[in-house]
């Protein structure tokens, strides 16, 4: 199974440099090794909802995002939900400070961790180097940002 934070999902719905070669990568992966948690759900929304507050996109946009988010998740990926242990660890997670671990990053890196995943997939710098400490396998295909 394979995890994929927020970061490397928002290309396939919002036009970025990265959005076609995200989309392609995806596609050579079999629907039955997807993989989110209910965290990302979460961090979508949070995304688009920060994006209208700023002027960036319309609220009409940012629903139908949304709503192609969540079709997109239901028809291909498995959705993880957090347990005590995934907040627990990346309590643990967040114990080293120089790591610059937010907890939300912290969070996803714990229960790919948990479920034993075969690789993160992301695109967040920290979270990337982070992962790596702990002995996550992540994704090099695709650079990461600050």
């Amino acid at each position: 199974m394979f995890y994929f934070d927020i970061s490397f999902l928002v290309p396939l719905l919002l036009p970025e440099a990265a959005s076609d070669r995200i989309a392609a990568f995806i596609g050579t992966l079999a629907v039955d090794d997807l993989a989110v948690s209910h965290w990302v759900q979460v961090g979508f929304s949070s995304l688009l909802a920060r994006q209208v507050r700023m002027g960036v996109v319309p609220a009409q946009f940012a629903a139908e995002a949304d709503a192609r988010f969540e079709d997109m998740v239901a028809q291909s990926f498995l959705v993880i939900l957090p347990t005590a242990n995934d907040f627990t660890l990346a309590k643990g997670l967040l114990a080293d400070h120089r790591s610059g671990l937010r907890a939300g990053d912290a969070l996803h890196l714990a229960i790919a961790q948990h479920h034993r995943v075969k690789a993160v997939h992301t695109l967040d710098k920290v979270m990337f180097q982070a992962g790596e400490r702990v002995g996550l396998r992540l994704n090099t295909n695709f650079p990461q940002r600050p």
